[in-house]
């Protein structure tokens, strides 16, 4: 099938060159890019970009979907990290598959209309027969490029852990559930619309020999890992009380560093730590909100991309953000870093890098995160002739201006999201099927 984009007002493009086209048109075959130029002649379907901005579509490398169903839960608003999670776990072991699946469409369209084209998931418990086969499902109605990972918790309340114990699995069945997700799903090719991931919870949710197992699990079967790592002060503390050491020298003891593996969140990461995932190009799931949310402080994004760290942006999930907005998200990387470092610490540009070719990176995925020809067509064109971004001089600026919804996005090609609303999924009653599971969770 064949698509031309045309008339872009700007083509912001994250190319080798980071160029960036004004009234350009951009053709697209069989879901790859192939052609980018000016007066192309139309075949096929035509998209009037006249108006708007086209980028690559962004990427989100870290994200709880299920947690769509748990947002702004009394007694979790104002909680720290360990407090919160104690305090929606009890909720989270009512679930089933089908609050897997709803949720994970709600919070794979929320990412969609605002511009995202490939996701990760970390789905790490599973009550009631919910099964990352649930994810994977959503994702398929939805259209969207996904990156799901099966996590895991295996030590509960009565061992020491955080997890009620109604939560956590036998590590011998996390492995060999590893293995059926991987030879179920996971598709290696350029072009994937599904790959998979091995992904224990947290140090503080698994033992040692898990997460040195599912390391080893992993590299076997040519597949990412993923996991959280020093989030906040008291991930910090745990680390040295229970393992003697630091995050990072864990991560490494353990097999836990390398361009296979990204980690959560890292706002505690030191400087030695910095220099390990470099040397290393273990990669770094930035989530700027949702470490607001809880508290955790400010990551050393600048730090660490000065260092040469592998950095992309994720919404985290959304009972700790409690949005899943990535646009928004870029924009509060680059203020953070302003915060923290000074006015001129992060532009608008580099932060949309971050948000789109920075995230594909991370995930192992050169063929997309680009507009480029022979790179597949993930494309985000966003309307910058409408109120947000009136009387801005500079639209590819667009983390400084706006919109922060997109008006039409193409996932290998294929439009998921037409002038503002979403075409694969009946998305109004999706909505209210999760409202209805959500006052059944409360009541």
């Amino acid at each position: 099938m064949a698509i031309l984009i045309k008339n872009a007002t700007t083509i912001v493009t994250m190319d080798a060159t980071l160029s960036e086209l004004a009234q350009a048109d951009i053709r697209v075959e069989n879901g790859v890019i192939s052609e980018i130029g000016t007066g192309l002649d139309s075949t096929g379907d035509t998209i009037d970009a006249s108006g708007c901005m086209v980028t690559p579509g962004l990427v989100n490398t870290h994200h709880h979907l299920y947690q769509t169903l748990t947002r702004a839960v009394p007694g979790g608003q104002d909680a720290l990290l360990f407090g919160w999670l104690q305090t929606l776990y009890p909720i989270w072991s009512r679930f089933g598959p089908e609050e897997t699946f709803i949720s994970a469409q709600i919070g794979l369209a929320e990412l969609a209309l605002s511009g995202c084209t490939l996701t990760s998931d970390h789905l790490y418990l599973y009550p009631n027969g919910a099964r990352l086969d649930d994810t994977i499902a959503a994702a398929h109605e939805i259209g969207m490029r996904f990156h799901p990972t099966r996590g895991a918790m295996s030590i509960g309340e009565s061992d020491g852990g955080l997890p009620p114990d109604a939560l956590v699995e036998r590590e011998e069945f996390i492995l060999e559930d590893c293995v059926r997700v991987i030879d179920a799903h996971h598709d290696p090719r350029e072009g994937a619309m599904v790959r998979v991931g091995v992904a224990p919870c947290s140090p503080f949710s698994v033992s040692r020999e898990l997460m040195r197992d599912a390391a080893l699990l992993a590299r076997d079967k040519g597949v990412m890992l993923h996991t959280h790592l020093a989030e906040n002060d008291e991930d910090i503390a745990y680390s040295l009380e229970k393992f003697g050491c630091r995050p990072g020298q864990y991560a490494e003891d353990l097999g836990w560093t390398g361009p296979d593996v990204w980690h959560a969140h890292c706002v505690k990461l030191d400087g030695q730590e910095i220099d390990l995932f470099a040397r290393s190009r273990t990669g770094v799931a930035h989530c700027p909100c949702s470490n607001c949310r809880l508290g955790s402080g400010i990551a050393p994004v600048r730090t660490m991309r000065d260092a040469g760290v592998p950095v992309g942006l994720g919404v985290d999930g959304s009972a700790s953000n409690d949005s899943g907005n990535l646009v928004a998200e870029a924009r509060q990387a680059m203020l953070l870093q302003r915060v923290a470092n000074g006015a001129n610490a992060m532009s608008a540009r580099e932060a949309l890098y971050i948000a789109t070719r920075g995230g594909a990176e991370v995930l192992g995925r050169p063929d997309c995160g680009q507009i480029a020809v022979g790179k597949r067509a993930d494309i985000a064109i966003w309307d910058v002739s409408g109120v947000e971004s009136a009387g801005s001089w500079d639209p590819a600026a667009l983390l400084l201006a706006g919109p922060t919804r997109v008006k039409h996005l193409l996932v290998e090609g294929r439009q998921i999201v037409r002038d503002g609303h979403m075409t694969s999924i009946d998305l109004p009653r999706v909505v209210e099927r999760q409202n209805a599971l959500a006052r059944t969770l409360m009541e």
